[in-house]
């Protein structure tokens, strides 16, 4: 009920600028995983990269291939885009194939409820879960407004319909997965990529789970897709799947025309989340800086009555928290 209430309360300017910035976010993302903008290792400040290589040069020309595709109208554009950069990784050498289709992946220990309660009344463990709770609560809250935009499911009133079973899902799948000792289930704003192709209901997320199901009987291959390509220890590309991604954020981008930027009060707080989410490389950093600049902007302006009271609640426990980080 909490994140729902995140949801419903939120104006329209931060949800239109926060599924705005995802998809700045997944480009970002993309961009550097095929290797087109690199990360200086002496100014840590991006740049462009090295474009004379093979890997790069893949990435590029799946992206114009997937371009065109998508300009065609060719059903599948981003899948057969996709197909297309793993045929000529394997054909330029850059990935190889093992010869196998068929393998199941070998698990080595199992992580099934190995849970460590044995510093429950440290203070470090309290901080540990109030800092997961505060992502997963505004990770999942970003990513739903995002994909939701994306998928055309906000309603004319702001509000998702039955947001609250998507976040019983999602909050069901974050639990018990971690029971399971797997990677977090949640929402993920990579799923924009199903909603690209059509992908509007629960009966989409149903079919994915097969799939991902049956995928485990040809993790050859899977790996060979997804496993990326490490260039030097610690940096790894992803040519084969980063121009999917550059796709799908450029998909996400669109609420950016709803916005009214002809009132400061709601286009700067606008501007600072869209940009917040990808370089502060956070959907719940972004959305925080959104929210403070919101309040602050509308609060010294004289339009205060414009605040829902459940920003001004969250604004002090975001200002609480960097308060708490800084005299940390």
């Amino acid at each position: 009920k909490l994140r729902e209430a995140v949801i419903d309360a939120m104006p329209g300017c931060l949800k239109n600028s926060i599924a705005t910035g995802i998809g700045l976010f997944i480009t970002l993302i993309g961009f550097i995983q095929a290797g087109i903008i690199k990360i200086n290792s002496g100014t840590h400040l991006p740049q462009l990269g090295e474009i004379h290589r093979a890997e790069v040069l893949i990435s590029i020309a799946g992206l114009i291939f997937t371009s065109v595709l998508l300009a065609r109208g060719v059903r599948g554009s981003i899948l057969i885009g996709i197909i297309f950069s793993a045929v000529l990784s394997i054909i330029l050498g850059i990935v190889k194939f093992e010869g196998k289709l068929i393998a199941f992946p070998e698990v080595k220990e199992s992580a099934i409820f190995k849970l460590d309660f044995s510093n429950f009344f440290d203070i470090t463990f309290l901080v540990a879960v109030l800092v997961f709770l505060y992502m997963v609560l505004f990770d999942t809250v970003g990513t739903l407004i995002g994909v939701g935009q994306a998928a055309g499911l906000v309603g004319k009133d702001g509000k998702l319909p039955r947001a609250e079973r998507a976040l019983l899902s999602d909050a069901l799948g974050t639990t018990f997965g971690a029971l399971l000792g797997t990677s977090t289930v949640t929402a993920y704003i990579e799923s924009a990529s199903g909603v690209a192709v059509g992908g509007r209901t629960g009966l989409t997320s149903i079919f994915v789970a097969l799939f991902f199901l049956i995928s485990l009987f040809f993790y050859p291959i899977v790996k060979l897709i997804g496993g990326g390509i490490e260039i030097e220890p610690g940096y790894v590309l992803h040519p084969i799947t980063a121009p999917a991604l550059i796709i799908v954020g450029s998909m996400m981008v669109r609420p950016v025309i709803n916005i009214n930027w002809d009132d400061i009060t709601d286009s700067i707080p606008a501007f600072i989340t869209m940009l917040g989410i990808p370089l502060t490389f956070s959907i719940a950093d972004g959305i925080a800086l959104g929210f403070v600049s919101y309040t602050v902007v509308k609060l010294f302006s004289g339009r205060f009555k414009e605040i829902n009271w459940m920003i001004i609640i969250l604004t002090l426990v975001f200002l609480a928290r960097y308060i708490f980080l800084a005299l940390k």
